[in-house]
This record gives C-alpha cells, sequence and structure tokens, in this order.
C-alpha cells in the first residue's frame, strides 16, 4: 500500500509516545520508508532505539549532529519527504508550528518542509480546548496542515475525553488513502474562493455589514480542495472552521478583500467569488466614537471597487464564476451580471426564500452560463450542492484542456 513512500515522523514529548512506535511498524509493514526525529521530551518517554528497530533508520533528535556531513541534516530530512507526519503532537509543538518557532530538531524541519504535514495531537483533554490551542490549531489549518481528530477515551492523566491519539492502524489507513486516492478533476490547478462577508468601519466601534455567514463559500473551497486544487480561501469575519487542505486570508474590508484576490489572481485557473462584498463604505471614517446627537444623522458613502467586474476585465486563462444572491427578478439580475461583468458563470439564488438564505445550511440555485447555458439545482446541503456545481463546471468547462 505504501510501497517505496517516504515518511518521516516527528514525535513530540507524551505518553502518547508509545503509540507513534507502533505507528513506525504499521507503516513500514505497509511498505513505507520511514524516518524519525524526536523531541527532547519525546526521549524521556521511549528511547530512539525502539524507533531506530522499528523504523531501520537513524533517529534524529539534535539539529546539530549531522550524520552526513554533504548535507544539512533538517533540510535533507524536510527534502526527503512524501509526508509529514507529527505524531503525537503536544499543545507545545502545536504552538511553536503555528507561530513560526524554530528551536529544535523537529521545529527546524517542519519549517523548512513542502511536503503535506499532518498532525495528530494528544493532550489533556482541557488543553486541547484551551482556547490557544484552538486559535493555534485554526491557524494551521488556514496555512493548509491536516488534522487527524484525537479520539475520545479514557487518557492517561485519569480524565475522560477527547485527547487520545489515534491508533496506529487507522493514521496507516489514512496515509494509505492519501497515496491510493486517484487524483482528482482539478489536481494541479489552483483555485480561488472568497467567502463571507466584509466589515466598513464607521468609526473605532461601529461598521456597516451584511448577512452572509460564508457557509456557502467555504463549502465551494472544501469542494475544490477535495477534487485535488490547490485552494486559497480569502475570508471576510466569519466564525467558520477551516477546510481541511485549505488556505485561508483573513480580510476585513471590500478593500482587503480586493487586494487579496488581486494578488492571487495572475496564477489562478478558477475563481468563485461568493464573498458578499459591501457596494458602498462610509466616506470618512471617523478617529473616534462618533456621539450620538438631537436630531437625525447622515452618513455620506461612496462606491467600493467592483472585484468581479475587475477581475472580469482582466480576465485571460481563468474561470471566472460569481454568486448573486437575490430577493426578486433573478434570473434578470444574474443573466445581466453574466455579461456584463465578463464572467464564465453566474451562481444565483433567491435568499428571501426559507431555507437557502445567508445562514442557511441548505441552497438552491440556478447556474447560467453563456450560449444561453442554464441549469437549477434543487435544495440539498450546501457542501453536497457546492461539489455537484464544481463538478457540472469542471466537466462542461474541460478544465485539463485550458
Amino acid at each position: 500500500m505504501l510501497e517505496n513512500r517516504k515518511i518521516l515522523l516527528c514525535v513530540s514529548g507524551g505518553i502518547a509516545v508509545y503509540k507513534a512506535v507502533a505507528l513506525v511498524s504499521k507503516l513500514s509493514q505497509a511498505g513505507a520508508d520511514v524516518k524519525v526525529i524526536m523531541t527532547e521530551s519525546a526521549r524521556e518517554f521511549v528511547q530512539p532505539l525502539a524507533f531506530q528497530v522499528m523504523s531501520r533508520n537513524d533517529v534524529y533528535f539534535d539539529t546539530f549532529d549531522e550524520k552526513d556531513s554533504s548535507v544539512i541534516a533538517h533540510i535533507d530530512l524536510a527534502d526527503w519527504a512524501d509526508l509529514i507526519l507529527v505524531a503525537p503532537a503536544t499543545a507545545n509543538v502545536i504552538g511553536k508550528l503555528a507561530n513560526g518557532i524554530a528551536d529544535d530538531m523537529v521545529t527546524t524541519t517542519l519549517l523548512a518542509a513542502t511536503a503535506p504535514i499532518w498532525v495528530a495531537p494528544a493532550m489533556n483533554v482541557h488543553m486541547y480546548d484551551h482556547p490557544a490551542v484552538k486559535r493555534n490549531i485554526d491557524r494551521l489549518y488556514g496555512d493548509g496542515i491536516r488534522f487527524i481528530e484525537p479520539s475520545e477515551g479514557f487518557l492517561a492523566c485519569g480524565y475522560v475525553g477527547k485527547g487520545r491519539l489515534e491508533e496506529p492502524e487507522k493514521i496507516t489507513a489514512l496515509v494509505g488513502e492519501h497515496f491510493t486516492a486517484a487524483p482528482g478533476p482539478l489536481t494541479g490547478k489552483k483555485v480561488v474562493v472568497t467567502a463571507g462577508p466584509t466589515r466598513e468601519r464607521i468609526d473605532p466601534v461601529r461598521f456597516l455589514t451584511n448577512f452572509s455567514s460564508g457557509k456557502m463559500g467555504y463549502a465551494m473551497a472544501q469542494a475544490a480542495a477535495e477534487l485535488g486544487a490547490e485552494t486559497i480561501l480569502i475570508s471576510g469575519p466569519v466564525s467558520l472552521p477551516v477546510p481541511a487542505g485549505v488556505k485561508r486570508v483573513m480580510v476585513e474590508s471590500a478593500k482587503d478583500m480586493y487586494d487579496a484576490v488581486l494578488a492571487q489572481y495572475d496564477n489562478a485557473d478558477i475563481v468563485v467569488k461568493t464573498a458578499a462584498v459591501a457596494d458602498y463604505r462610509p466616506k470618512h471614517i471617523a478617529s473616534s466614537k462618533v456621539k450620538k446627537k438631537d436630531g437625525e444623522s447622515v452618513l455620506e458613502l461612496e462606491r467600493t471597487d467592483d472585484i468581479l467586474k475587475t477581475l472580469g476585465s482582466m480576465k485571460q486563462h481563468q474561470l471566472l464564476i460569481g454568486f448573486a444572491a437575490e430577493t426578486n427578478d433573478v434570473d434578470t439580475y444574474a443573466k445581466g451580471k453574466l455579461e456584463k461583468k465578463n464572467v464564465d458563470y453566474i451562481i444565483a439564488n433567491d435568499v428571501s426564500k426559507a431555507q437557502r438564505g445567508f445562514d442557511a445550511d441548505t441552497n438552491a440555485v440556478t447556474v447560467f452560463g453563456k450560449d444561453d447555458f442554464q441549469q437549477q439545482f434543487d435544495l440539498m446541503p450546501k457542501p453536497v450542492l457546492a461539489k455537484q456545481l464544481l463538478e457540472l463546471i469542471v466537466e462542461r468547462e474541460n478544465i485539463h484542456d485550458r
């Protein structure tokens, strides 16, 4: 299953280190070539010799112990790996990786890596639930790192809950699926997705925004990644987790989103504009809180940049997909956008109808394309709909021939 695959296992300190020895055994039995790096804390639980015997490779733990003088060890290991596993991953090593800290052999190697990195946490249930740990995990998700969720059960500390390192057999199976899965139709393509609302500041405590939850955009990003694409998600302020395998860029205002999209546009193959971007912003942003006063008040607004129209005017090889959330005359407005903004597809929905508004978990849409193409999708969960939409467009456009 894993014949000739190169797996680098980074082991950090915790009682679950004993499972990492079994993991090396399982990976090796499946045909993988496994090399191991240990933190100093990990060596307090298990001696390097155990990993050396199981992997039949040298074990690394000292950044300055260069076993081969012709290479720099941590760079060579990072370049060597087809996949890097951090198992068990303590709160400490997760925090270091999330903040770019490189102070030992494991962390310096991880920062030098270009191969996919999978992190398998193992810690006390309360540590795993701590806001700082959650924040670090969310940041790593945004960097495109995949997590193997810990399982629930009796922990070494005596607690019962989520925090146990996933079983070696399960991790080995996931690695096998990663390498044996057929390439998706978007493999080798770069997809940029925008999602969520924008916020346009009035003063330091107030802003203009809309009801977008980001759910449809996040579903589109997840679907693109599942179909094999390198996926960049440019997101306004939402409280959604980053989909696995997706790199997220957080923005706030329409101007922030405009700049972030243009920075990715030249190298993008597909751009999916689901974000509900503000059409107007305050002309003047107060430097201090605007105090209430008697009588009416007028807020002067100015137009924001039309991101979709700008992308349409700059379009070269890119496939451009826009979304239209309407409350009436859906077909008319969608077809108008298709032409005026020079996009390839407009996906439109009526957000005034039940179960298909901004915060709903389901949606029903109509896809409009050039040459009078039109196809309707009935109400279904947003992740299911997102995958069907992308599969339809990939098939119609012969993406790999573009």
